[in-house]
């Protein structure tokens, strides 16, 4: 069971549109906190889009995701599952990013990371563009390579931008392989769609072991038989997930950088994170939400909501 000082302030006790906003009305810390070493899943927004190659806005998303999580209550009704009795879950804030230096700013959240792992806390992070996933892994996967399962319409497996930059949100997966940071064995992607300049990213991902659902695949097969064969990739060893709000159909999730029609809805959205769980999970991100492109902040409910059924699969392996 978990401490009480971490349980989310209730709608009841104090209006949802009422005081200061944090994750999920969680208690808010930092690493001077006494509390901070009592944590057991902490949940961190990285304000950051400097990877971004055409439409910006996602280093806005953490704080509009941060507001919109405070309709969230405390129970799933379809798993049963409290997080905030199970385990010991705050919100860390956000790492100060450098919007003008990108080596340094994932030097800053990798460094943060770290930090994280030293304490044994299990992060739940709210991006930010994909870039923001290659620095995380770099803490997570520093002393062994992990799996990794990805929800997304585009594999981030591409070498390089705009003369030769290979730090971007299409390339954090290529660099994060050839790392050695994630086993390609023990890779799967989800949902893969879109137009595109070349085939080169799959080409190369396959050619590394990488799993490549693609989303007629994924509809033609349905999601329990597409996640059953997630979790023979995957195995028992640790994994980490990250999720893309682009993996979402658009006419549900506007407000996100690099939108591909032909997407699963909100609901299947949230049944392929139900189906994770008994998945070792170390870690998991839902990024590239831009409230720009959607002010009416439909997008950052859902990538809360679906924030929310991460954190309830974290819980049960944290």
């Amino acid at each position: 069971m978990s401490d009480p000082f971490f349980q989310p302030v209730s709608g009841i006790d104090l209006p949802r549109f009422a005081g200061v906003p944090s994750f999920m009305r969680l208690p808010h810390l930092s690493p001077i906190d006494p509390r901070y070493a009592d944590v057991q899943i902490g949940i961190v927004g990285i304000p950051w889009d400097s990877g971004t190659t055409n439409r910006p806005g996602a280093r806005h998303g953490p704080r509009q995701l941060r507001d919109l999580s405070t309709l969230i209550r405390s129970g799933n009704p379809v798993t049963g599952i409290n997080p905030f009795e199970t385990v010991n879950c705050a919100d860390l804030g956000d790492i100060p990013p450098n919007p003008v230096n990108i080596i340094n700013c994932m030097d800053r959240i990798t460094a943060f990371y770290d930090a994280l792992k030293g304490h044994g806390i299990t992060p739940m992070t709210a991006g930010g563009d994909h870039l923001s996933s290659l620095p995380i892994l770099r803490a997570l996967a520093r002393d062994n390579p992990i799996g990794l399962i990805q929800f997304d319409s585009h594999t981030d497996l591409f070498d390089s931008y705009f003369d030769g930059n290979k730090f971007t949100h299409g390339t954090p997966f290529r660099r994060a392989i050839e790392e050695g940071l994630i086993d390609p064995n023990r890779m799967v992607q989800i949902g893969i769609r879109g137009t595109s300049y070349n085939s080169a990213d799959i080409e190369w991902g396959e050619a590394q072991g990488v799993r490549i659902i693609r989303i007629e695949e994924f509809f033609d097969r349905g999601i329990k038989d597409v996640m059953i064969e997630a979790r023979e990739i995957v195995g028992a060893a640790p994994t980490y997930c990250t999720f893309d709000i682009d993996f979402v159909d658009p006419a549900y999730a506007p407000g996100t950088g690099t939108p591909e029609i032909g997407g699963p809805n909100s609901y299947q959205a949230q049944q392929v994170i139900r189906e994770l769980a008994g998945f070792n999970l170390i870690g998991a991100d839902l990024v590239e939400v831009s409230p720009p492109f959607d002010p009416t902040g439909t997008t950052a409910w859902l990538g809360a909501s679906l924030m929310f059924e991460l954190l309830c699969i974290l819980s049960q392996v944290a």
